[in-house]
């Protein structure tokens, strides 16, 4: 019951966070023109692409969920801090230093994710689906359909880019093992490219490889640290 009343406190103080971060995030949403940020990927390639809106309040909540996303990513770091002191008792000194040292390089993962997505994966993807049939129909592209479509690519590439780290804290604390990594490697490349086309929006198979390739490299790269974290933790267990 303990562990339960401080789940509740910690999620009522993430609830608030949250609440609390809305203001700002409609300040920077409404002021900042975060969704000329957002258009860039589509207007690059198509300037003379209209967004459209085909109900009345598809564009106001097209602005909340832009700015619940916002006010999410804003009071990140404190949810990750909560997160870390619920389950911080339960690690031993050691783990509780790695689980330090992972969490910047949680956000930092993540953030590089985004950021090759926006500009590397968003552009040809919006090729393809902007223009493919075109000689059958013109394209207008409902806003609230596109904002769902972009921060749903963003998200998921941004997470991927995280197997690494996961792999490493995964191996370090003893729940997986190497070995496993490579004797299953086959079945995680065919993974991969399951996923890039779950990922993906389009049926092409070059979109489908910009998200399916970086996954298997940061696959590869997890491999590897997980081989240091076992390294590490067989000399600390000797020295022991």
């Amino acid at each position: 019951m303990g562990h339960l009343r401080e789940l509740r406190t910690i999620i009522f103080r993430i609830a608030i966070s949250f609440i609390v971060a809305i203001p700002v995030s409609f300040y920077v949403v409404y002021y900042l023109n975060i969704f000329d940020i957002l258009k860039k990927p589509a207007t690059d390639r198509f300037p003379d692409l209209p967004l459209i809106y085909t109900e009345p309040t598809e564009m106001v909540g097209t602005y909340i969920k832009v700015t619940l996303i916002v006010a999410l990513v804003i009071c990140l770091p404190y949810i990750l801090y909560n997160l870390v002191s619920f389950i911080r008792p339960a690690l031993t000194r050691t783990e509780k230093g790695y689980l330090y040292i992972m969490l910047p390089s949680v956000v930092v993962c993540f953030v590089a994710g985004a950021v090759f997505a926006y500009f590397v994966l968003l552009p040809p993807a919006f090729g393809f689906l902007f223009t493919f049939g075109g000689d059958v129909a013109e394209p207008m592209i409902k806003v609230g359909k596109y904002i769902s479509l972009l921060t749903t690519l963003l998200f998921w590439i941004g997470l991927c880019f995280e197997i690494p780290i996961i792999l490493f804290f995964l191996t370090r604390i003893g729940v997986i093992k190497p070995e496993w990594l490579v004797k299953y490697r086959k079945v995680c490349y065919i993974g991969a490219f399951v996923l890039g086309a779950i990922i993906t929006p389009t049926i092409d198979p070059v979109n489908q490889a910009l998200v399916a390739v970086p996954i298997i490299v940061l696959f590869e790269v997890g491999v590897i640290l997980s081989k240091i974290a076992r390294r590490k933790k067989t000399a600390v267990t000797s020295s022991v």
